[in-house]
């Protein structure tokens, strides 16, 4: 364990302090901040180590199990174990610049594998446990993997794919390297080579809502130095308890779960539930003194038909992200709890890079403003001059550290992306005199109807906040007057009938809430189509329509309504 601070822990606490010291000043943090750029750092031997060596019993890992039962790990066992870790591994054959594959769920030991990854060099692809076999094979083949550690019910799941990896069981079977074996290794851990900064860390892939899944690729800086930025928006300062919902496999379990409050000293809470439920989560904020809490909207809607406001809880920040929050469920918790829920925009590919950050003001719909480090820029697709409406682009002249190193199997996409200075997001923007940015959707996911420009987000983000419902999507559907028209695909809330009554309901709450030309014409009832990471896959339903065409004799699918099925719909 690392007992001195070196020159790049230095130049780096440095930086995170401007941050912490800003936190509420985000004009200020994005003017004053620059990335730290040192020469030889790695982030789990010179920052966690040292974090390990002047805070020894601060809790780094809180796991809270189904059942209730607890299991806390301070930053000092966890920089011994990962150091155990290392060495084993490397006696196992796993080496610097290999790719091993980590399947875990929220288990102490995919913390400690990936801390002795970093101190090892070694490539890691965060893997769901619950991908399908197509999605594994993908990902071994495309990954170019050379081990793999899994828990004892997935090893079968492995036992029948091919390929010339290491087998890494996190219990006993048979076939497979036992990895509690890894307790009897030696604690001296030295590096077999140092890193470099621009080494390969980390190797996401995309959750695949518009395409097949992009093998994205970060780098020992990009991540453990990026997520400064993550740091700030989340708002989370040294020794505060942390608790972010995200499953395990996914890049945001890596901003909000292991980089994000790590960098700030933070204790990572992790609350298992197979299925969530509001209630018993609510009062695990109230039980465990969470001071922030990051969590998707989906989890934030469910928390506020939970009657959130019966709940003692304490937080200091709340932040939503992967879609945007309605403005409903952010008044919701502001009368409940007296906290206003921050949006935030990141990417697999990215750290965050846009949000509400603490203390800021706060304009309804929009994501916030540019975080400390990065510059956007909202080009427009058609002119590539910027606009006021366009892609939300990150403008990379001052080489931002957060920004992925590419796409590994496919260099001409990474090019793509990256042409003409800027990485280009695929996500469409409006953005306002005061730097405020507003999501409208992916660009493959708007679409026109009636020759408007339609945001699905906006007009989902309305169809939400009815009671009946509990996940929207919208799409267009074929429509021979308009060309198309705005049709909700829609799952019910519990106890819901999915009839012409609740159709009728959610259209007229829909109507009276946007503009005549935003107007929802069409809706179905059903399951919605997602990725494993849990995003709502509209390129499959735009499929879907787009293959049924316009429909002139009157037919529907089965619980479909269109707005001249229900009569009385008030204008």
């Amino acid at each position: 364990m690392s007992k001195g601070m070196s020159e790049g822990a230095r130049e780096f606490r440095a930086a995170r302090d401007l941050l912490l010291q800003h936190r509420e000043d985000q004009e200020t943090a994005h003017r004053e901040f620059v990335w730290p750029r040192p020469e030889h750092f790695n982030w789990a031997l010179d920052h966690f180590d040292h974090v390990a060596a002047t805070r020894p019993d601060r809790t780094a890992l809180w796991l809270v199990e189904e059942d209730g039962t607890e299991t806390r790990h301070t930053y000092r066992q966890l920089s011994e174990r990962s150091d155990q870790v290392a060495n084993w591994l490397l006696s196992q054959g796993v080496h610097p610049g290999d790719r091993i594959m980590v399947a875990l769920g929220d288990q102490v030991e995919l913390w400690e594998i990936t801390l002795a990854a970093i101190k090892l060099g070694v490539v890691v692809c965060p893997t769901s446990p619950a991908l399908s076999e197509g999605d594994l094979v993908d990902r071994l083949d495309r990954g170019d993997i050379s081990h793999v550690v899994c828990s004892p019910t997935d090893t079968e799941r492995f036992d029948p794919l091919r390929g010339h990896w290491t087998r890494i069981c996190v219990g006993y079977m048979d076939g497979w390297l036992s990895y509690p074996d890894s307790e009897h290794a030696g604690l001296d851990f030295q590096q077999p080579r140092p890193t470099a900064p621009d080494d390969p860390l980390l190797m996401y892939f995309t959750s695949g809502t518009t395409a097949a899944p992009k093998p994205v690729t970060h780098t020992q800086r990009s991540y453990p130095i990026g997520h400064l930025s993550t740091m700030y928006w989340l708002g989370v300062r040294p020794g505060d308890i942390h608790l972010n919902v995200s499953a395990p496999g996914w890049s945001k379990h890596a901003f909000g779960s292991f980089f994000g409050p790590w960098n700030a000293e933070a204790t990572v809470l992790v609350v298992k539930q197979a299925k969530f439920d509001p209630e018993r989560f609510l009062d695990a904020l109230t039980r465990h003194g969470v001071d922030t809490l990051c969590a998707p909207p989906t989890v934030w809607r469910m928390l506020a038909r939970a009657d959130p406001g019966a709940y003692r809880v304490d937080l200091s920040e709340a932040v939503a992200t992967g879609e945007p929050l309605g403005p409903e469920v952010i008044r919701h918790f502001q009368e409940a709890w007296g906290i206003t829920v921050r949006d935030g925009f990141g990417q697999t590919e990215t750290t965050m890079l846009i949000g509400n950050a603490p203390g800021q003001p706060v304009v309804a719909g929009s994501m916030g403003r540019a975080l400390p480090g990065y510059d956007i820029t909202l080009i427009d697709p058609t002119t590539d001059e910027p606009s006021d409406v366009g892609e939300i682009c990150v403008d990379l002249g001052n080489a931002p550290v957060g920004a992925m190193r590419g796409y590994s199997d496919d260099p001409e996409r990474t090019r793509r992306s990256t042409r003409t200075g800027r990485y280009r997001t695929g996500d469409m923007a409006s953005v306002d005199s005061r730097g405020y940015i507003t999501y409208i959707g992916r660009i493959d996911d708007v679409f026109k109807a009636s020759d408007y420009r339609i945001s699905p987000f906006e007009l989902e983000s309305v169809l939400v906040e009815h009671e009946y419902v509990a996940e929207a999507a919208v799409v267009p559907s074929p429509d021979p007057l308009r060309l198309s028209v705005a049709k909700a695909y829609v799952t019910t809330a519990d106890g819901v009938a999915p009839d012409s009554e609740s159709a009728r309901s959610i259209l007229q709450y829909a109507r009276d809430r946007l503009s005549p030309h935003k107007r929802v014409r069409r809706l179905e009832f059903g399951d919605l189509p997602k990725t494993h990471s849990g995003k709502i896959r509209r390129v499959r339903l735009r499929r879907a329509e787009a293959e049924r065409g316009t429909v002139t004799d009157g037919t529907r699918n089965p619980r479909e309504f269109w707005e001249e099925d229900l009569p009385g719909l008030k204008e």
